[in-house]
């Protein structure tokens, strides 16, 4: 797989220290294609709206969480019996802890990664999570599509291409947690299911209730 190497690109830089490399090199021999213009765009797109909204965070650690949020779907670092969420979001904990981060940096990108996915609460904890999970948005469903302008969407396509991103996105997806479908519980993910398996049985809170072990 060939590797962009852009320094800038629609006025944001992108991370080229030691660790922003490595994690790379990981994203490039562990990924494909497809996941990696994926990790970069949602990295562009998060970093876009936290410079539209003015807000302070980590760029390096940010890129990280950017380049680790979809390696639980590989083969790699996918577990048998985990939200593929959290598969990257311990890897990305595991590779910079090996870099001496504190506990507080560790804790953030593992955060980011893992919440990336939820609704309703990623956008309300820190900047590095909320934009993250912005950029995810953007990329996979066009939220805040009309805060993107031409000229940022051409750049980053350009340099990033989508490749055919809406017929492949939801397959891409399922490959990653097609053998532990459980994992999906509770979570959006289930809509895949739904999708790709022919009458899905989608576990039931309100079962869980009521055919529980209490009497009462």
């Amino acid at each position: 797989m060939s590797v962009n190497k852009l320094k800038t690109v629609a006025g944001i830089t992108i991370p080229d220290s030691s660790i922003a490399h490595q994690a790379t090199e990981l994203l490039l021999e562990h990924g494909t294609e497809f996941i990696y213009n994926h990790s970069l765009r949602v990295f562009l797109f998060s970093s876009l709206n936290g410079k539209r909204k003015q807000l302070k965070y980590d760029e390096e650690l940010l890129y990280v969480a950017s380049v680790f949020h979809d390696l639980g779907l590989t083969k790699h670092y996918s577990s048998a019996d985990l939200r593929f969420e959290v598969d990257g979001a311990n890897a990305a904990r595991d590779f910079l802890k090996s870099h001496g981060l504190p506990k507080e940096s560790l804790q953030l990108v593992w955060d980011t990664i893992a919440l990336h996915t939820t609704i309703g609460i990623a956008e309300h904890k820190e900047p590095e999570v909320a934009l993250m999970y912005s950029g995810v948005g953007l990329d996979v469903m066009g939220e805040g599509y009309e805060h993107l302008s031409d000229e940022n969407r051409i750049q980053i396509l350009d340099a990033f291409p989508r490749n055919d991103f809406k017929k492949n996105i939801i397959p891409t997806f399922f490959s990653g947690f097609e053998h532990k479908t459980e994992t999906t519980f509770g979570n959006i993910k289930a809509d895949v299911c739904a999708y790709m398996i022919p009458n899905f049985h989608r576990k039931n809170f309100c079962d869980c209730i009521l055919h529980s072990p209490w009497k009462e």
